[in-house]
């Protein structure tokens, strides 16, 4: 388990460069105010201070820097130095609005009912223990807090026929548009190996989450499936035609 974490650590570690360019690509576009957008429609309301939020696997930073334009005391850990120093450059004026540190998404070094927002992106995915890291983030949320996690079934086609087909016609449809392919651009292969190995890349999804989530003891659950529809560009709503984005929500 030890070598899988190390392994999904370093191709982080080796994509931060090239992720830090999306991400500061989406801060200068649309992107930037409809994620924003998003986000304060399922934020609960707070009174007399600011809300408080985490941003867990922040990356290069665009949650934890939307957010604390917004206002909000955020704190944003990721498990990679190299994806922290990117988030701590980007962050500009807001450098010192965020508490960037590094942590691993399954053990919080925070207190109990500690936040009133948790929002994560293209993370669950990645994680050994996802139910484990589901209960820590159930854990740090204060009563009435929500997560918001936006993922995607990424890699499911590495375990189903049709999702294959239809995969290698998002990667056809790419080509013909010429757009770039944001899968075949990357090491393909090593995401892949990993892939294989962890858990929720061969289960639908939000399905299991909306089942774990319940278990652990959130009281509302709220889903939109076709999150991309308000946050892609053309670009990857064709690469990803047939991988939605969707958004879980959970209330504690």
């Amino acid at each position: 388990m030890a070598e899988l974490l190390e392994k999904v650590e370093q191709y982080w570690d080796g994509r931060s460069d090239g992720y830090c360019e999306v991400n500061l690509q989406e801060l200068h576009s649309f992107k930037r105010n409809a994620w924003i957008d998003l986000i304060n429609e399922y934020a609960p309301k707070v009174s007399g201070r600011k809300l408080k939020v985490l941003d867990i696997g922040t990356g290069p930073g665009f949650f934890a820097i939307i957010m604390a334009g917004c206002g909000y005391e955020v704190t944003a850990v990721d498990y990679t130095d190299a994806m922290l120093q990117k988030a701590k450059k980007n962050a500009g004026i807001y450098k010192n609005n965020i508490k960037f540190k590094r942590m691993d998404a399954h053990n919080l070094e925070f207190e109990d009912n500690t936040f009133d927002l948790i929002v994560t992106r293209n993370l669950t995915w990645n994680l050994q223990r996802p139910d484990a890291a589901y209960r820590e983030w159930h854990r740090v949320l204060d009563k009435g807090g929500r997560l918001l996690n936006f993922d995607a079934n990424w890699y499911l086609h590495l375990h189903d026929d049709e999702k294959r087909k239809d995969y290698e016609q998002d990667r056809l449809n790419t080509l013909e548009k010429g757009f770039e392919d944001h899968y075949t651009c990357t090491d393909v292969d090593a995401m892949e190996d990993i892939a294989r190995n962890l858990p929720l890349s061969k289960i639908c999804r939000p399905e299991w989450d909306t089942k774990e989530l319940l278990s652990i003891g959130f009281k509302k659950i709220m889903i939109e499936m076709e999150i991309g529809n308000r946050v892609w560009d053309e670009v990857e709503r064709v690469n990803y035609g047939s991988t939605p984005m969707f958004m879980i929500a959970g209330e504690k």
